[in-house]
């Protein structure tokens, strides 16, 4: 929604982000990459073009760019894809001066308020690890390692499903070829005069809207136009991969998006839920380890896992969400392959619209503070919790790797 165009929200969700990243270096020993789920997103797939309200049958809301949440303006609106470039830059430009201005600074003293987890000792947990966190930023102070750029600031990346491809082509650039960049003064921009305009085997394409950008669930047919139009770009792409996709076909994915076998290319996303996830993912894992391609596995636990309350509000539940990414821990580990990531629906504000976590929301709170216009988000709380949850499990690992 473009109504999350604006600093308090911006600040809120970049601050979970933050903190969440915080944890999982701390927890895996690894570095983090960030990517960030917006400054883009106004699109939503939807699985029928039409809804009924009040009685009456009227489009679906497709998102901001397309047509408004408000029933008496679902006409689509070609306007509306001006309104989202303008949010959308709006939105990196404040995450950029944030970012500048020292707001990922990891002293930061208000980052750790852990007062909303009710279970003494889960919050016990918690704290420890704040605690050795935080004493390990103490020993840095001590040996002046804290005066490094690293501990003050990040890198952080946008992305969004390249849902609508008029959108998405119109920001698609040439940039020149590292091999030709030697030869000019800088990569290729549309605006310089056509004199100085290179041929189109000179160039790569890449997608400026976003830094990654995926296929959804709904749009991933290897004869389409969204599989056509990412095989053509340079960017990192990723590929929803659910239940209904044959190992056979992933693999042909593959082909198509990664002909040069390049590790990172592509990033397979997979969303099954918690209850289907031990009999799609071993297949999936198995038919891509036996070709040279080295996707990045990214664990989707929130899509497959969302239901219906009894008050009628979509809603996920926070231990299905854990249980999905526990178990692709361990399916990975278990044949030789590695998760890579987790790809959330979240947001920094304190909404009410998914069920457990250390705050134990249950179905009765979900209409307290039930703000999505579509899928159901975590919130604040919740996100912080499943850092510290995966932290966790890799604390355990670790710890048990070094006993044996």
């Amino acid at each position: 929604s473009f109504d999350y165009c604006n600093p308090t929200a911006i600040e809120d969700k970049l601050k979970v982000l933050l903190q969440m990243s915080l944890v999982l270096l701390w927890g895996l020993r690894q570095p983090i990459v960030r990517i960030a789920r917006m400054a883009g997103q106004y699109a939503k797939p939807r699985s029928s073009p039409f809804e009924t309200v009040d009685g009456k049958q009227i489009m679906s809301y497709r998102g901001d760019n397309v047509n408004s949440i408000d029933p008496a303006a679902r006409r689509p609106d070609p306007q509306r894809l001006m309104s989202a470039y303008l949010h959308s830059a709006a939105t990196v430009n404040y995450v950029r001066m944030l970012l500048s201005a020292g707001f990922a600074d990891l002293h930061r003293p208000e980052a750790w308020d852990l007062g909303h987890v009710r279970n003494p000792s889960i919050r016990r947990e918690y704290q420890s690890i704040v605690n050795r966190l935080t004493d390990s930023l103490g020993f840095m102070d001590v040996i002046g390692a804290t005066g490094q750029t690293a501990v003050s600031t990040v890198d952080l990346y946008t992305s969004h499903e390249a849902l609508l491809l008029d959108y998405e082509q119109a920001l698609t650039r040439p940039v020149a070829k590292a091999s030709q960049t030697q030869a000019r003064r800088g990569t290729y921009e549309p605006a310089t005069p056509p004199r100085n305009r290179l041929a189109p085997e000179l160039c790569d394409f890449y997608n400026m809207s976003a830094h990654f950008i995926w296929i959804g669930d709904r749009t991933r047919q290897l004869d389409g136009a969204h599989v056509e139009y990412f095989r053509g770009v340079r960017n990192p792409v990723g590929v929803k991969v659910g239940p209904t996709m044959d190992p056979a076909e992933l693999v042909r994915a593959l082909g198509i998006l990664d002909p040069l076998l390049e590790p990172g290319r592509v990033t397979l996303i997979t969303r099954y839920g918690a209850d289907k996830i031990s009999k799609y993912l071993p297949a999936h894992i198995e038919a891509v380890l036996a070709t040279k391609h080295q996707p990045v596995w990214c664990c989707d636990p929130c899509h497959g896992n969302t239901t219906t309350a009894p008050s009628g509000h979509k809603t996920r539940s926070f231990d299905a969400i854990i249980s999905e990414i526990t178990d692709s821990i361990s399916i990975h580990q278990q044949l030789g392959s590695r998760l890579g990531g987790v790809h959330l629906e979240l947001t920094g504000e304190h909404v009410t619209e998914c069920t457990g976590g250390s705050m134990e929301l249950s179905h009765s709170d979900l209409p307290s503070n039930y703000q999505t216009f579509c899928d159901p988000r975590l919130n604040y709380e919740q996100s912080l919790d499943i850092a510290f949850k995966i932290a966790k499990v890799f604390e355990t690992r670790r710890e048990e790797s070094h006993l044996s």
